[in-house]
């Protein structure tokens, strides 16, 4: 018995670029749609989402339905909080806020097997087969075939930005972009020159380092990222989808409700 490969990471060692989405909405039905569409990894958010871990565990079983992978962004906390997701089968996890080398260091200890690292073991859960999977494939396996992002969402890190990227067992750079304006002073300003150029150092600092570097996108500048060196780009989320298909349709109705509501009624 072996443990499912990452279908990101595969990707991504080939030099391929991965798409993903994120869902928020915790229903497995959700993620199950959004595997059917054919995006290469769903993004789970346990930073933000009060979403339980069982569901979180069966959002991961409609995935992999499709072969497609999940990365659970993860609240942080204990270190638990950094492994459940990977025993549910999770390809990869996602930490927010990364602040210092000391930290991605810490992030390694917890969530590699050895060499690498300490993460404990267990192997009952679904990512070694409930036990079915011998104990030196998973330790192995579990190192090779899961990957593991760090947010830079701050500008705190970024004199630190080529220490971590040297930290092994690190796989990704994500830029999130949404945060980092609050922390220049700048919230929501998309253009700010700060933004551009952080973008493009992230993607700089991960192809010098043998990192891949990811971050939020969509169909508008995907091909710019791409160009930037960016791998994996997450684009849209559930939530955006139900309310611009819901707003459409009632933009595409109210001038009927209105003819309606004045008409006479010529009854016998």
């Amino acid at each position: 018995m072996q443990m499912r490969q990452s279908k990101v990471l595969k990707k991504l060692r080939n030099n391929e670029v991965v798409t993903c989405t994120k869902v928020n909405l915790s229903d497995p039905r959700a993620s199950e749609i959004a595997a059917m569409c054919g995006f290469d990894c769903l993004w789970l958010d346990m930073e933000h989402v009060p979403t339980d871990w069982q569901t979180v565990e069966n959002q991961i079983r409609s995935a992999k339905i499709y072969d497609v992978d999940v990365m659970v962004r993860i609240a942080k906390g204990p270190y638990s909080d950094y492994t459940v997701p990977l025993e549910a089968d999770a390809a990869g996890i996602m930490v927010p806020h990364l602040m210092s080398t000391k930290e991605a260091k810490e992030i390694v200890h917890w969530t590699r097997f050895h060499p690498l690292g300490r993460r404990p073991v267990d192997g009952g859960n679904a990512d070694g087969k409930y036990c079915m999977v011998d104990f030196q494939d998973y330790i192995k396996t579990a190192n090779k075939e899961r990957f593991v992002s760090v947010q830079i969402e701050d500008p705190e890190p970024l004199d630190d930005l080529e220490e971590i990227a040297k930290v092994e067992g690190i796989d990704m750079l994500f830029f999130g972009p949404g945060d980092f304006t609050q922390g220049i002073g700048a919230p929501g300003q998309w253009d700010n020159p700060k933004i551009v150029e952080t973008r493009k150092k992230i993607a700089e600092v991960c192809k010098a380092n043998n990192k891949f570097a990811g971050t939020v996108g969509s169909p508008a500048n995907f091909q710019e990222l791409v160009d930037m060196g960016y791998q994996f780009i997450s684009m849209g989320a559930d939530v955006v989808a139900l309310w611009t298909y819901y707003n459409d349709i009632i933009s595409k109705i109210s001038d009927i409700k209105v003819a309606s509501s004045n008409s006479v009624y010529k009854g016998q």
